[in-house]
């Protein structure tokens, strides 16, 4: 992506007044902060007035030096008469702190404009998304902005006072960039057009002390996640890399960390379906707060909603991962929290479910899982001579098999589904919807459902399309009797995680289930499917191939290629897809466990191993 001052300019020439040059910034927000770094470093101006209180300056030196590891400033509260502490937290994202970082570097003046008298005022900081200035430039989000100028009032105009008398002292012979919030731009332009008298009230400076801050910290404290402030800071050293400080390239690449972490703890994938599913809930999240992109609350948020609590942990620790920062400091070291430094905070409630010893004692009744005396007796166990099922996992998947067809249905029925006017008879019921929404007709509304003609006797799932072959393991089995499914699949290994003498655990890829049963021939071997690319679209083709009903159900975490509606249509077939994302997550977790039983006779003994 090329870089925003390539296309547009970054600031208009309204903001240059006589030897000030204005620089309007929401405070806070990285690309600001990219802004400001780059215009100084341009114009090398002599003087920076940036609006930070006089009374921050003892520390800002102190903080400057220790950067890239982040620092915080606690001072009393003037209006709690000192029985409260405020914290400001120095971010290298925060415009005003990279102000005052890159003129120590290129040796310019450092002007603090803040009068510091009473409190400031309390004017709405909701920017529009920073992520615009990136796409639209600085001059244009500026611009916009200035179109809806906000109302004030007279602590509004007081305050601009005083920046402007500050800014009036100023040495007259230097060109000065001010550094100035955008929400207080236009009052202080209208202030500097007339000579200003000192503020009437003035506040004695501050005890102020530079602390360091916990990194477990930061993430709740920081107004940029941690992880952007960290690709920022490696960016500031380069200013070649623009991908690192891309919002979204950042928010995927913490997603990906995550998963990986994920992964690692909980042996389970994120599969391409919830990827997708994070991508649309995040981008609504953002909509319906206002903003083009996602802050590490919604993106923890969203891995909740769509995957687990364990997800949005690690969603939450990689987001809040900041390698600069250290628990040891040559200053005290603080641990805070959001309700200590935000007005308002919005809470998460996240309960881990990890494999971990249990923190309480054990009831006398819980019967432990039997285990091998010695390692690899199970092993030595296996005979090879025949495979089956275990029984109790053959009810639960064909009862899932009923539920699908029955959702198949419903799906068919839907898509036929007609709406028209009363006339005679009701039909299937009132379309409520349709109704109001021509009410000003004064019509009511009916529907017509036409039943969809046909069964579904041939099912696919497919949980993950293999397309790394980490499923290597493929099999067909008949149906015992004639109310239970052949059936094709590929899974992990079963034999090589063995839970019991003879009987092994492995994680379904995907799988094809058919009636009538003791028809399906060997699938895997099969030359008419070699035209299939994938494992699912093997067993998709002989889903097809053995249906003896015209629908047949795929879920998937997408829908097959075109190719096999042409297939099916040849066939006399039509496919009913029906994405994953649409299923329970937490049933689909436990239909994935398959038990492999080398040989009927692991029957008797198997409920004793299975969990």
């Amino acid at each position: 992506m090329p870089e925003a001052n390539e296309d547009h300019p970054v600031a208009v020439d309204s903001l240059r007044r006589g030897r000030f040059r204005y620089f309007p910034v929401a405070p806070g927000r990285m690309e600001f902060a990219m802004e400001v770094r780059r215009t100084m470093l341009r114009e090398r101006p002599a003087l920076v007035a940036i609006e930070l209180p006089a009374f921050f300056g003892g520390c800002l030196p102190e903080a400057a030096r220790r950067f890239p590891e982040i620092s915080a400033l606690v001072y009393p509260d003037r209006l709690e008469d000192g029985q409260a502490l405020i914290y400001c937290l120095l971010e290298p994202c925060d415009a005003f702190v990279e102000a005052y970082r890159t003129a120590h570097e290129i040796g310019a003046e450092v002007m603090l404009i803040d009068p510091a008298v009473g409190e400031r005022p309390h004017l709405p900081d909701d920017y529009p998304d920073s992520f615009a200035v990136q796409r639209i430039g600085l001059a244009a989000y500026v611009e916009r902005y200035r179109l809806f100028p906000q109302q004030r009032n007279d602590e509004v105009q007081d305050f601009a006072a005083g920046l402007a008398w500050k800014l009036q002292g100023a040495a007259p012979d230097k060109e000065v960039l001010v550094v100035v919030s955008l929400n207080l731009l236009d009052p202080l332009l209208d202030a500097m057009e007339t000579p200003q008298d000192p503020p009437r009230r003035t506040t004695l400076a501050e005890s102020v002390e530079l602390v360091n801050v916990h990194p477990e910290s930061l993430g709740e404290v920081l107004t940029e996640y941690p992880a952007l402030q960290q690709r920022y800071e490696y960016w500031r050293k380069q200013m070649s890399d623009v991908r690192l400080v891309d919002r979204p390239a950042a928010q995927y690449d913490t997603l990906r960390r995550a998963e990986v972490d994920y992964e690692t703890n909980t042996g389970d994938k994120i599969m391409p379906y919830q990827r997708k599913m994070l991508a649309k809930f995040t981008r609504n999240l953002a909509h319906v707060s206002g903003y083009l992109t996602s802050t590490l609350y919604e993106l923890t948020l969203a891995a909740q909603s769509i995957v687990d609590d364990n997800y949005a942990w690690e969603v939450w620790q990689a987001g809040s991962s900041y390698g600069f920062q250290d628990e040891e400091a040559k200053i005290e070291t603080l641990r805070l929290s959001g309700e200590e430094v935000f007005f308002q905070t919005r809470k998460l409630k996240l309960r881990r479910r990890l494999p971990r010893p249990k923190q309480r004692m054990k009831p006398r009744s819980l019967k432990e899982r039997p285990r091998e005396d010695k390692p690899g007796e199970w092993a030595r166990e296996l005979n090879g001579n025949a495979i089956c099922s275990y029984p109790p996992e053959d009810m639960v998947i064909e009862d899932f098999g009923r539920f699908l067809k029955r959702k198949a249905h419903s799906l068919l029925t839907g898509e036929h589904t007609r709406t028209e006017p009363f006339q005679t008879s009701l039909l299937d019921g009132i379309d409520m919807r349709e109704t109001l929404r021509n009410w000003h007709e004064r019509k009511i509304y009916v529907k017509r459902l036409e039943r969809s003609a046909g069964d579904v006797t041939s099912l696919v799932v497919v949980f993950d399309e293999d397309r790394d072959d980490r499923y290597r393991y493929l099999t067909t089995w008949l149906g015992e009797h004639q109310n239970e499914s052949d059936m094709a699949f590929y899974s992990t290994e079963p034999f090589a995680k063995l839970v019991g003498p003879g009987i092994g655990r492995a994680e379904y890829g995907g799988y094809l289930m058919t009636l009538p049963s003791r028809r399906l021939w060997d699938v895997w071997r099969d030359p008419d499917y070699d035209f299939a690319e994938t494992k699912a679209e093997r067993l998709l083709m002989a889903a097809l191939d053995y249906s003896t009903a015209r629908y047949v159900v795929y879920v998937g975490p997408r829908p097959p290629r075109s190719i096999f509606h042409s297939i099916a249509a040849q066939l006399r077939r039509q496919i009913v897809f029906i994405p994953i994302g649409q299923l329970s997550l937490a049933r689909l977790k436990k239909l994935r466990v398959v038990h492999v039983l080398d040989g009927y006779e692991r029957r008797a003994v198997a409920k004793d191993f299975i969990w």
